[in-house]
């Protein structure tokens, strides 16, 4: 599946095959989380992601990838576990990354998440799971989307 908007074009990708491209992106997305969960006073470890879990997942297509390009240059990705809920068995999404980089976070990741909705019904998945981790400001964007506020996730650091 895939789209375009102007100079942006939205796709579903094979995540081992464009890792190599995309692997600055994961870095970037996780250096921004670090540092805004330090000013929280949470530490979190140093990226070192266990990318043979990854490559299984995309292989056995439990895990989507999803990349928006400017002009063929990635400008942000996204992955989301797909899985069955253990009480009802109903397909169901759970965000593992969502990122842009900073200077193409206008407007364009609404765009980005009007088509990553759209494939994921497409998909037959009743409900996706999101957290604004990295900036907290993506929420009211969920919200205006129509994302519902359920829960509160809390974490406890030893």
């Amino acid at each position: 599946m895939s789209d375009r908007h102007g100079d942006y074009a939205f796709s579903v990708e094979n995540g081992a095959a464009n890792f190599a491209e995309l692997e600055p992106l994961y870095r970037q997305h996780y250096a921004e989380m670090q540092a805004r969960l330090s000013k929280e006073g949470i530490t979190v470890s140093d990226y070192n992601p266990r990318w043979d879990v990854y490559f299984d997942y995309w292989r056995k297509g439990h895990l989507i990838n999803y990349v928006v390009r400017k002009n063929g240059v990635p400008a942000g990705l996204s992955n989301l576990y797909i899985t069955h809920d253990m009480h009802n068995r109903d397909l169901i999404a759970q965000e593992d990354t969502i990122y842009l980089l900073p200077e193409h976070r206008n407007g364009t990741g609404r765009r980005f998440s009007i088509f990553i909705l759209a494939d994921l019904k497409r998909r037959g998945v009743k409900r996706l799971h999101v957290e604004a981790l990295t900036d907290l400001r993506v929420a009211k964007l969920w919200q205006r989307m129509g994302f519902k506020h359920v829960a509160h996730s809390m974490t406890y650091t030893f």
